[in-house]
């Protein structure tokens, strides 16, 4: 049986991270995504950009000149789908705008993820994902006083990439149902948006902007609720866990767990409310408990005794240790053609009917050319090596 997208040719104008997301989200079901790319002799066997570019082919197109500009509507005229991450007006200066596009295939999907959108009075603002963090408010949402703080990468990149690749599999529905092509017009900034939960409710319904929420509870009250330090092991400087308490049969179970303290009886921490009044206290006496503790033994046992728990995890932790991880096969092996190897992330769903598109290699940029020109566009050897004499494509 084929992967569940096979057949499907997507046409991927994407860089940077949010782009190439979606288009591997798309690649790892099926669909063969042909990357248009810049000249470049970055290698892209490792790392973060081989994580985005897996199962995809690559082809490097001069598109400032006319005729490569010829050479990818020729491509687009055989796919089903073009994605791009620019701002509204590179498509528009290439004459690949949504309308110039129905010209060369009718049925088309053209699905555009710029950082503010088409429209509106922002529409043309550059973006990147810091920037986009700090216009919705959530730089200033992760601070733990006046000053902001926000992500260390670009969280709304990795959010956007998703979203547009939901946003492509309801267009693909659409046209195997009607037949008709469209324009997806994809805002990574409110896309964004969606992530704020509680901060937008509270705006929408009481009028009132919430303050940093630190390690405050926002879904619910929880007390304890927070990080705590643990004892260092296994060359770890440090190791904390994650410990959330919202019932008060939670809490009991989690003084259980702790061997019943006498310090947990205080009528400080008697009820929810007390607890929540004196959380300052009641962390430090955990904070006591759990420096004793191994990060991991402390989560088994409260994670055995019912109670919220998670260690928070490092690289190793993700990459050697986790036995979730382990036992789901989430990492894969893929080999590269000139030899060696690399650990990969697998997908986070399975179907018990349908199989998976097996795992290949980020490609070299350019490294797919001949089959580009002469697979798909059928183009003769002597055609195909013009062009690169021409330098309308890159080897």
């Amino acid at each position: 049986m084929a992967p569940p997208l096979a057949g499907i040719r997507v046409v991927d104008f994407t860089w940077v991270v949010a782009g190439p997301l979606a288009t591997r989200i798309l690649a790892d079901q099926g669909a063969e995504v042909i990357k248009i790319e810049r000249q470049s002799a970055v290698p892209r066997r490792l790392g973060l950009y081989a994580e985005l570019n897996r199962n995809k082919r690559s082809i490097a197109i001069n598109m400032n000149q006319p005729a490569g500009v010829a050479l990818a509507k020729r491509l687009v005229a055989l796919s089903d789908m073009v994605i791009d991450n620019f701002s509204a007006r590179v498509m528009r200066h290439w004459g690949m705008d949504y309308a110039s596009l129905r010209q060369l295939k009718p049925d088309i999907i053209s699905l555009s993820m710029s950082g503010m959108g088409h429209t509106g009075p922002l529409s043309s603002w550059v973006t990147y994902g810091p920037t986009l963090h700090a216009r919705t408010g959530l730089t200033m949402k992760m601070s733990y006083d006046e000053r902001p703080t926000g992500f260390g990468y670009s969280f709304s990149d990795m959010l956007a990439g998703q979203t547009a690749a939901a946003a492509a599999m309801i267009a693909l529905w659409h046209r195997a149902r009607t037949g008709e092509g469209q324009f997806i017009d994809l805002s990574q900034f409110e896309a964004l948006i969606q992530t704020l939960g509680m901060s937008v409710l509270n705006l929408t319904v009481n009028g009132a902007a919430q303050p940093p929420s630190g390690w405050h509870p926002q879904e619910a009250p929880a007390a304890p609720h927070g990080v705590y330090r643990c004892r260092a092991e296994d060359g770890d400087n440090d190791r904390w866990i994650a410990i959330s308490v919202r019932s008060h049969g939670e809490w009991r179970r989690l003084v259980t767990a702790m061997g019943s303290p006498q310090w947990a009886s205080d009528p400080h921490f008697r009820t929810m409310f007390s607890r929540m009044n004196n959380r300052e206290l009641l962390d430090r006496r955990l904070g006591e408990w759990t420096a004793q503790q191994s990060a991991y033994d402390a989560m088994e046992r409260l994670q055995q005794a019912g109670v919220p728990a998670g260690v928070v995890a490092n690289g190793r932790d993700l990459c050697e240790r986790d036995p979730q991880l382990k036992a789901r096969q989430f990492w894969a092996t893929v080999k590269f053609p000139e030899g060696g190897q690399t650990r990969t992330i697998t997908l986070p769903f399975r179907f018990s009917a349908t199989p998976p598109a097996p795992l290949h290699h980020s490609p070299q940029v350019g490294e797919h050319k001949d089959y580009v020109l002469g697979t798909v566009l059928g183009l003769s050897q002597s055609e195909r090596e013009q062009l690169v004499r021409n330098q309308t494509v890159w080897e």
